[in-house]
């Protein structure tokens, strides 16, 4: 326990960092006066049962009196402080893992125990956004050999919780992503469930994109299960379709992402990691990737898709993984909704079988569905196309789609928001191209995936003859405010289809 002079009383501010753990002190402060703290400075908080790591933030107003400290909403809930409790302040001890990142700064290979060293600090809170910055930018760049990207793999196994169904075969799948309304997971699980393979698919929320896998179900059923929880799901199911952020499988991940997308940089090393340490720690044995290709794709080039094949089947093997890539078209968004509400319509189409269910979206559902049953060795080879459309089509897909909501708590029908508007084409020609990056942020504009029945309903894809005045897509917003966000984008870019 620290000396008297070190104690502080909790004050709420309500100030949200996302997950970076930030404390609050006057100037004036005592604490901040004798210890010579200044601005920035990492410092260790505690009560007397738990202790995090922070930066600090000086405040010179009165938000907070001489003998208050505050904290973001993050550190607090880590440190699970309530108001007007007695806090303990001191200096940070040195973070010796740091010295592995000034090694790998300087491209030095590194091996398991220092990635293990880094990850272990990381998912205690001792890094603050530079640290990881300074960690996710050494990485990047092809500067990590797949030994290295297999160690950082299983570290990132190790840090969190890995969930064991005692089984020889679990399936999984995962797309490396930059497609909007790719929403194949939820159709995979419920085919390959109905076949009765087990699938516990834990999903990401969108963080650059209009919707995830979790904030498009979230629509549907409860996805917020705790590690405990989905054991029960799968077990009764044989599948479910949840956030993987409330589980704690391999929790560095979601971190390291976090300032990823801030840096704009995908470290093809750290991707690999990221992916694989989330399917093993799940308990998957085998594993389908899925890689669109497309120029506003997230990856451009079939030699870039191969290099990133190659990696993912090598390191899948080192830590136990049999994994298959498939390579398939990234020129344009799939299906027809684009954010969590849209994205989910689709879904329910296509188990449905309706007839105006978005045939792409289908198509490549079967396509990774098949390949997983392939890879499961239950299915014959060549044979996973037409068994998983005979599940598709019989309505089992369906049945199991709704029994694994239920099991997660509900199912609910989608609603569209309320405003909306219809944009038109005003040429006619031949559609030439959908730049998936700028619909998706019009989507975005729109208020998705935070308003969750906002985005576009896209009605045209590419190589379709275009008559003017003919709906391109719809737009909707749950605000007319959102609503006019998106339509001042679009206005400035007109190049989000282009018509020839």
């Amino acid at each position: 326990m620290e000396q008297p002079s070190n104690i502080l009383k909790y004050k709420h501010l309500g100030i949200y960092t996302q997950n970076e753990n930030v404390v609050y002190m006057r100037e004036d402060c005592h604490v901040c006066i004798s210890e010579g703290f200044e601005a920035l400075t990492r410092i260790r908080v505690s009560t007397t049962t738990t202790t995090i790591v922070a930066s600090l933030n000086v405040i010179n107003s009165d938000i907070l009196s001489h003998n208050e400290i505050g904290l973001s909403d993050a550190a607090a809930k880590k440190l699970k402080a309530s108001e007007n409790q007695t806090l303990y302040v001191s200096h940070l001890e040195p973070i010796e893992s740091l010295s592995y990142v000034r090694a790998k700064i300087y491209n030095q290979k590194l091996d398991y125990k220092a990635y293990n060293d880094i990850i272990t600090d990381i998912v205690e809170g001792d890094y603050s956004n530079i640290h990881l910055s300074a960690f996710i930018t050494a990485c990047a760049g092809d500067r990590m050999d797949i030994n290295e990207i297999s160690d950082l793999t299983q570290a990132m196994i190790a840090s969190g919780k890995q969930l064991n169904w005692n089984k020889d075969i679990v399936v999984d799948k995962h797309c490396i992503g930059g497609l909007p309304g790719n929403r194949t997971t939820p159709l995979v699980v419920a085919i390959v469930a109905a076949y009765g393979l087990t699938m516990p698919k834990t999903s990401s929320r969108a963080i650059t994109s209009p919707a995830g896998t979790a904030d498009t179900m979230e629509v549907l059923t409860n996805v917020k299960l705790s590690a405990d929880e989905i054991e029960g799901v799968v077990n009764q199911e044989g599948g479910c379709f949840v956030w993987g952020g409330t589980a704690q499988l391999s929790p560095a991940d979601d971190l390291l992402i976090k300032v990823e997308k801030a840096l704009d940089i995908d470290s093809e090393g750290q991707l690999i990691a990221s992916v694989l340490s989330k399917k093993a720690a799940a308990g998957s044995t085998h594993v389908v990737i899925d890689i669109p290709v497309g120029k506003t794709a997230k990856v451009r080039s079939m030699e870039m898709a191969q290099k990133l094949k190659d990696h993912m089947e090598a390191v899948g093997t080192a830590v136990g993984l049999n994994v298959k890539v498939v390579v398939t078209d990234g020129t344009q968004p799939v299906g027809r909704g684009i954010g969590p509400t849209l994205e989910a319509i689709d879904i329910l189409r296509v188990l449905q079988n309706e007839p105006d269910a978005p045939k792409d979206l289908t198509e490549r559902a079967l396509l990774l569905a098949a390949e997983l049953l392939e890879l499961s060795g239950k299915v014959g080879k060549g044979m996973g196309l037409e068994t998983a459309h005979k599940i598709l089509k019989s309505g089992k897909a369906y049945e199991k789609f709704l029994a694994i909501c239920n099991a997660q708590g509900r199912f609910t029908q989608p609603v569209l928001a309320p405003y909306k508007i219809e944009i038109k084409a005003e040429t006619t020609g031949i559609l030439k191209n959908i730049d998936n990056r700028k619909i998706a942020k019009l989507a975005k504009l729109s208020g998705a995936p935070q308003s969750k029945s906002a985005g576009i309903l896209l009605n045209v894809h590419l190589n379709e003859k275009i008559e003017k005045n003919q709906l391109l897509y719809t737009l909707y917003a749950e605000s007319q405010g959102e609503l006019n966000y998106a339509l001042d984008y679009r206005s400035n870019h007109n190049d989000i289809i282009t018509i020839k």
